[in-house]
């Protein structure tokens, strides 16, 4: 069955507008488990600030994923680019210590026609990926070309910012749950082999060095068992298997997939992962680095309607079960990083993210906080 999980309750491009009893005895990790170096990643959900950002850092965040949505820095045709929200995470990161993974997604409505997304509210997303012609090609290559022009190394904002300690962006991820409806309204894996192939060649045309990862695909959403046509969503598994086999040499682009893997208790991440894995094995890209660029669950009140509600205690309980799997299954996995979402509660943003933060309103540390900071071997400060 599908899993309904982290809906947006307002605009999908808003995604940054302030955007189990066995598994509460586990017991905590041994420090003798080898993960790959800078793997203990987070999501804000609005902007930290210099002091949160550094105690972010003494906890033992290694990296922070951030959203880049092309509609908020070019909203208009012709309009000056405002990198305003970016260059804030950017700088308070490259000021704590912490790397920076973007996640570049989004259209404006002069690129790409808005739709509206099918199911309750009034959600709108790009109808399409920006493939369908030239016109939209080229827009799309040229906002990429800005973006690493800007963070990559030797960027204008580490030219305007010789403060900061340089810390250029080399790793991008292309798009955001490039499967679901509500960051494209058709998804399609051949406009998403295209967007791959787009992408890379305008990202390496700035910096040849850089390198680039699949956007996160939401594992199973319900919206894939519909027979609605076009579909409106797609299993990962599904996703990456005709992204595969639409776009002959697509492997060449990428280094690594990234997945969110969003489940109502984290013993179901084996076979959802598992299963992840063996597309690639058959696509003979077994090879291939894991990304698990969203995973969280809320710390609300336990809810029948809200599969990811688990109260405080709960929340703890489903942090540490999903770390344990990551820990002890990194190497097989071949697992880079993992990425909780999120630093902070945001209300009204998505159905649990008023929840899904290790820190309350004020930035008040929750326990998961702490669950947190004992895998990541850090302090809580």
């Amino acid at each position: 069955m599908g899993l309904e999980r982290k809906r947006p309750l307002g605009r999908a491009r808003a995604y940054l507008v302030a955007i189990g009893v066995a598994g509460a005895m586990m017991a905590l990790p041994s420090p003798a488990l080898a993960v790959p170096a800078d793997f203990w990643g987070i999501s804000p959900q609005a902007t930290p600030s210099p002091e949160e950002f550094q105690r972010l850092r003494a906890g033992g965040v290694d990296s922070v994923r951030i959203p880049i949505s092309w509609a908020a820095v070019q909203p208009l045709s012709g309009s000056e680019a405002s990198f305003s929200a970016s260059d804030a995470l950017v700088a308070g990161a490259a000021a704590a210590g912490i790397d920076v993974l973007p996640f570049v997604y989004d259209a404006p409505a002069w690129a790409v026609p808005p739709a509206r997304v099918p199911g309750p509210g009034n959600v709108k997303a790009p109808k399409t990926l920006p493939v369908k012609s030239g016109a939209e090609r080229a827009a799309w290559s040229s906002f990429l070309k800005l973006v690493v022009g800007r963070y990559g190394p030797g960027g204008s904002f580490w030219a305007t910012n010789s403060a900061l300690p340089e810390r250029p962006i080399r790793t991008w991820q292309i798009w955001n749950e490039e499967n679901f409806k509500y960051f494209v309204v058709r998804p399609n894996p051949a406009e998403y082999g295209k967007l791959v192939n787009v992408s890379y060649a305008a990202i390496r045309s700035v910096d040849p060095g850089a390198k680039l990862i699949l956007g996160g695909m939401f594992a199973r959403p319900k919206e894939a068992e519909f027979k609605s046509k076009p579909p409106q969503a797609y299993f990962a598994t599904d996703f990456l298997n005709e992204l595969y086999r639409s776009t002959p040499g697509v492997k060449r682009k990428f280094v690594g997939v990234a997945l969110h893997p969003y489940v109502s208790r984290y013993q179901l991440l084996t076979p959802e992962i598992e299963e992840f894995r063996r597309v690639l094995s058959r696509d003979h890209d077994a090879g291939k680095q894991l990304w698990i660029t969203e995973i969280g669950w809320s710390s609300e009140r336990e809810s029948k309607s809200d599969s990811f509600a688990k109260g405080p205690r709960g929340q703890v309980a489903q942090l540490k079960g999903a770390f344990n799997l990551f820990q002890r299954n990194a190497a097989k996995w071949k697992l880079k990083r993992i990425y909780w979402f999120s630093v902070d509660d945001q209300p009204n943003a998505c159905n649990f993210c008023g929840g899904s933060g290790l820190f309350g309103p004020g930035f008040v540390p929750k326990k998961a906080w702490f669950a947190y900071v004992h895998f990541a071997g850090g302090r809580p400060g």
